[in-house]
């Protein structure tokens, strides 16, 4: 339960840092890149929804590579 939590907040820290990197212009290149680089069809799955559901399972997957757990 507690590591679940700790992988949220960690998860949240990496989405927070990569907006702050690229100056929150989420209509820029580097966004435009990432999302054509996961999605090659065309969009998320599942919508708005799908795409905030696969952002929070990357930022965790990124933040639990940075702690090699």
């Amino acid at each position: 339960m507690i590591g679940k939590l700790v992988d949220f907040v960690g998860a949240l820290w990496v989405l927070i840092s990569l907006g702050w990197v690229s100056r929150f212009r989420f209509g820029g290149r580097y966004w435009a890149w990432r999302t054509k680089t996961a999605f090659p069809e065309g969009g998320p799955p599942g919508g708005k929804l799908g795409l905030i559901r696969s952002g929070l399972e990357y930022a965790r997957w990124a933040w639990r590579i940075r702690r090699l757990r």
